[in-house]
């Protein structure tokens, strides 16, 4: 698939970026953890095995700090099937790893700063601190700083397009970077696992937090492209098909 082009008020085309899709298991309350954020996987191994089948299409995958922090995530490519699969599709054998933080914030030990099978790219912005910088700096292959105060999605991801060749952008979350990328019009499909049980609470992180979109005439809309069962749990795959930007 061709990398998506945006076009800016003027009717101009921006640079390319990559594609994105989003994935996500989520409560039947659209929860993806409880209201403590001490996370447990709640998926089947099928949503499991969904979640390789997206890295392997991807060139690179995408989490939020908060993510990489409180979960042992370390955005593998799943193992020798999945490593397969993404030499049939002359892809690394592992994809590109982007950690976002918009103040720097992230913990030098989370579990992904242990694996170095694939570089490791921290998005930021240019309120974090010279000293803080340069610990990240130390920490990652590259540091990638787009934005002053929030992080820069566009320009971000043209970057990722033209320094690092990523043409499909996989994201798993959490919800603060998920509605930043909705709410910025950069997310072009979304795959979602409705699990069957409710989890609750105010603070409880769900698919999109953040700002949100102002109105409900602003907000993305989605176009079913499939659904599926299998055993308790929904299996649903959207199109974007109005990713009108909402500073």
């Amino acid at each position: 698939m061709r990398p998506a082009r945006r076009r800016d008020q003027a009717g101009r085309r921006n640079a390319a970026r990559p594609f994105v899709f989003l994935n996500a298991a989520m409560s039947a309350d659209g929860k993806l953890a409880p209201a403590t954020r001490q996370y447990q996987p709640f998926g089947s191994p099928r949503d499991t095995a969904l979640l390789h089948e997206l890295r392997a299409r991807a060139d690179a995958v995408l989490c939020g700090a908060r993510t990489a922090d409180l979960y042992p995530v370390v955005l593998g490519n799943g193992g020798p099937r999945y490593e397969r699969l993404r030499a049939r599709r002359r892809l690394a054998p592992h994809p590109l790893r982007v950690i976002v933080s918009g103040s720097g914030s992230i913990s030098p030990k989370a579990e992904v700063f242990r694996h170095r099978f694939s570089p490791i790219l921290i998005l930021t912005t240019r309120r974090v601190p010279a000293a803080r910088l340069r610990r990240l700096k130390k920490l990652a292959d590259a540091v990638v700083v787009a934005g002053s105060r929030e992080i820069d999605f566009p320009k971000a991801l043209r970057k990722l397009h033209a320094n690092w060749k990523v043409k499909r952008l996989l994201c798993e979350g959490g919800g603060q970077v998920n509605e930043a990328l909705f709410r910025a019009g950069l997310v072009d499909e979304v795959f979602v696992t409705v699990c069957p049980l409710i989890l609750g609470g105010r603070s409880a992180p769900t698919l999109a937090d953040g700002r949100g979109f102002r109105s409900l005439s602003a907000a993305a809309r989605l176009e079913r492209v499939s659904m599926r069962r299998s055993g308790a749990e929904l299996f649903l795959r959207y199109r974007v098909v109005r990713k009108t930007s909402n500073p």
